[in-house]
């Protein structure tokens, strides 16, 4: 049996589980929330669609050779369930795990030789980064105001990638008006899944224990014990 990677991604509104072999993936499964926000119900639901994807597929959880989770960044709550569950599984069976940037696993959705992925970060502010073709990232990933984040970015052949559709209105549709746009899937956890099997095969998985989540902005509680005044904003998720 070819190695298998079993993939997950709760870091938003919306998620997905996949199980990917060398040949591609085998199945992605959108999560829905049990209770209409996914980031606060995914751990009420994800074990459980795990556990019948594997039934499906016919494997045991045994036969993962690793797992891999979206890392960030979005929604905090989401970000530590789905880490959470994979160090989890890791830790029972003994497997590493390979932690993916979802901007990473959006940029995958591209074409072009440079492309700026950015998502809501709510707050008024977007995630952004510019990623080559080779899925590496040629600009750090930010948070930061929309318009500045367009401004900041190199010139050139830009191919922007985004779950927003392009047609859809809001200030990110509407900033890439008459732009080259691709508008990635909100179900990212095969592209997660085919971007860390490589990764295992080079040895670049982690043990569970040393992984880590990539919030890009720093947790409300953070910002409370640094500076009370910020909690006079709106809530983050």
């Amino acid at each position: 049996m070819s190695a298998l990677i079993l993939a997950v991604d709760t870091t938003g509104d919306s998620g997905s589980i996949a199980l990917v072999s060398e040949s591609g993936v085998i199945e992605e499964v959108a999560l829905a929330s049990a209770e209409g926000f996914a980031p606060l119900s995914f751990g009420e639901v994800l074990f459980g669609e795990i556990d019948a994807l594997l039934v499906r597929a016919g494997v045991r959880v045994q036969d993962i050779a690793a797992f891999a989770s979206a890392s960030g960044p979005g929604s905090f709550t989401g970000v530590r369930i789905g880490l959470t569950a994979v160090k989890g599984l890791a830790e029972a069976t003994g497997r590493p795990v390979v932690a993916v940037s979802n901007l990473q696993a959006l940029a995958s959705f591209g074409s072009g030789p440079l492309r700026a992925v950015v998502i809501d970060a709510r707050r008024g502010e977007i995630y952004g980064v510019v990623y080559d073709a080779a899925l590496e990232a040629v600009r750090e990933e930010v948070v930061m105001k929309l318009g500045a984040w367009l401004a900041s970015l190199p010139e050139g052949d830009l191919e922007f990638v985004t779950p927003v559709h392009p047609a859809g209105g809001g200030a990110i549709a509407n900033a890439l008006v008459g732009r080259r746009v691709i508008e990635a899937p909100r179900a990212l956890a095969g592209a997660i899944g085919k971007i860390a099997l490589p990764r295992w095969r080079r040895g670049l998985a982690q043990d569970p224990a040393e992984i880590d989540a990539n919030y890009v902005r720093r947790s409300d509680a953070e910002l409370l014990w640094k500076d009370p005044a910020a909690g006079k904003g709106p809530a983050v998720r």
